[in-house]
């Protein structure tokens, strides 16, 4: 197969679907993330993804929340840049994960995916509802790690020294 494309993968359409990953896709080849075939690799995180040698990869015969792209492309933008090329398979460790969380959120808006699609509760063990409503009232879980790694500012300091502020980025990838 050649490169990855929306219709040629199969997707769950509570998460927006075909439409949703058609706009997703071309979003990560954009900032620099690399999408591709799992082929042999089955070192799999969530069904149907895996990240290896800092590249997302999917199976195209398991079906995949649209929404689950940018949550694993999430883990692979906020890592150190010289870790990025070895990344994969990603450990469970709580502050990837809320980072991730929130790189997923801000994404969520150039892509057109809504909360409900990208938190969608499918995913996230139980919390899905926990975690919309936190993002809603401006609770941004993960944030504070994405302004650690020079990626976006919290409101004060974004007023304060003319940066965008939280969940607009001011780079993609850490």
């Amino acid at each position: 197969m050649d490169k990855v494309t929306a219709s040629a993968c199969t997707w769950r359409d509570e998460g927006g679907g075909e439409a949703a990953a058609a706009r997703i896709l071309p979003f990560l080849e954009e900032i620099g993330i690399a999408v591709d075939w799992i082929g042999a690799e089955k070192e799999q995180l969530l069904g149907g993804l895996a990240i290896v040698n800092g590249r997302l990869l999917i199976d195209p015969e398991t079906p995949v929340w649209p929404g689950d792209l940018l949550h694993e492309a999430g883990h692979i933008a906020v890592v150190d840049a010289a870790d990025r090329p070895a990344l994969g398979p990603i450990d469970a460790d709580p502050v990837d994960e809320m980072a991730a969380i929130a790189w997923s959120y801000a994404a969520s808006f150039p892509c057109g995916v809504t909360p409900r699609q990208l938190f969608h509760d499918g995913g996230y063990r139980g919390d899905s509802a926990a975690l919309i409503a936190s993002f809603a009232t401006g609770h941004f879980i993960g944030a504070p790690m994405l302004g650690l790694y020079g990626m976006t500012a919290d409101l004060r300091t974004a007023l304060a020294e003319g940066l965008p502020a939280f969940p607009a980025l001011s780079r993609w990838l850490r």
